[in-house]
């Protein structure tokens, strides 16, 4: 392809994705400020809601992230009094990590970035119901889970 053919940026899923991230992330930053949260201790919340208990790898996989990315958030939220880490009794070397009941009101409490989201976009429901669809179904395509059936979503 020659550099006359390029796309411009606007054009481009790539930046489009990119962009509209950030653009999540500072309708966020507000509310999780107010909350005294990170955006990835926001994702662990969340991930914990889904399923208490996890181990850190889990919780890891489950986001799509190396265990030593979340550790760090992980236990700034113990320090924080919203989790707690304890040692499998079965293999010592894995962790698993409860929400305690601060950390259990927090996640109800930050289910307002999803209403803030929307009223700011100006969306209905059912647009960032499908919106979302296609953008799992893009990363599922793009990182080979659609072929292994992998129907979990963010």
């Amino acid at each position: 392809m020659s550099r006359a053919a390029l796309l411009p940026l606007d054009e481009q899923l790539c930046f489009s994705l990119y962009a509209a991230n950030i653009a999540v992330n500072r309708t966020y930053k507000p509310l999780l400020d107010s909350m005294q949260i990170t955006y990835p201790q926001y994702l662990v919340l969340n991930v914990l809601g889904e399923k208490d208990g996890m181990t850190v790898g889990a919780i890891a996989d489950r986001l799509a992230l190396d265990s030593s990315t979340v550790t760090p958030p992980v236990k700034r939220m113990e320090a924080a009094g919203l989790v707690e880490r304890r040692r499998s009794k079965i293999d010592e070397r894995q962790v698993h990590v409860w929400l305690t009941e601060d950390g259990r009101a927090l996640l109800q409490t930050s289910s307002c970035l999803g209403e803030e989201l929307v009223r700011k976009a100006g969306m209905s429901l059912e647009q960032f119901k499908t919106l979302n669809e296609q953008v799992l179904a893009l990363r599922q395509a793009l990182s080979g889970e659609a072929d292994r059936g992998d129907e979990r979503t963010l």
